[in-house]
């Protein structure tokens, strides 16, 4: 039997080394991030995701009970709908690799109100355990040449700390790691590319690794 881990216990250990950066790096800031359970301001609005993110989101909806995994599913096909009825070219493919800036971004500010599917009335994510990676990482706006940006309207309510150089290397070792298994997953899978929208990943027939669970 092989020692080599497999993408899916890569993916794994991925997450839980960007869990661990979030939870130190948080407390480095003591503790004056305004992120908090129950506050889900960066839970709405619909955004990229990659195949390895909805591996992940696919183990957690099979961990839910069936009529709380379908409500999620039937959310996510809805928003699906709605989507391609105002960009058609994602009917024929869900990735976005290659599509430009800004009808990205035209597509995520036309869809800025949508709610995660996972998310629940009571401001709760279904999936917290399998949630993307940039989920694990939220709270902490990204730090580009000394310029802080990304930050949320509750983030900027109060004064950015920013964290020290040694967190902000790690989380670069940790993208690059990302980018690896991206990139392996990829070519493993001859998959069409690697970034997909939100609602797609909790859709089962869109997913490119279902054969992982199998495997």
């Amino acid at each position: 039997m092989s020692n080599q881990p497999t993408p899916t216990t890569s993916l794994s250990s991925l997450s839980e080394k960007t869990s661990r950066w979030f939870e130190r790096a948080a407390a480095a800031l003591l503790e004056q991030l305004p992120c908090r359970q129950g506050c889900c301001h960066c839970c709405i609005g619909t955004f990229p995701v990659t195949i390895l993110d909805q591996h992940q989101l696919q183990e957690g909806l099979t961990r839910l009970p069936n009529a709380q995994r379908q409500s999620i599913q039937q959310k996510a096909q809805a928003q699906v709908t709605a989507i391609e009825a105002r960009f058609p070219r994602l009917s024929s493919s869900s990735m976005l690799d290659n599509w430009p800036d800004r009808l990205t971004e035209q597509l995520a500010e036309e869809f800025q109100d949508l709610p995660c599917p996972a998310l629940t009335s009571e401001g709760d994510c279904a999936v917290y355990a399998f949630r993307p990676l940039t989920c694990r990482s939220m709270g902490i706006p990204p730090d580009h040449d000394g310029c802080v940006e990304g930050a949320c309207d509750i983030q900027t309510a109060i004064p950015i700390i920013r964290l020290s150089s040694p967190f902000r290397e790690e989380e670069d070792r940790l993208a690059g790691e990302e980018s690896q298994q991206l990139t392996a997953l990829h070519r493993m899978q001859q998959c069409q590319g690697e970034e997909l929208l939100l609602p797609y990943a909790f859709l089962p027939k869109k997913h490119p690794l279902a054969h992982l669970h199998t495997a």
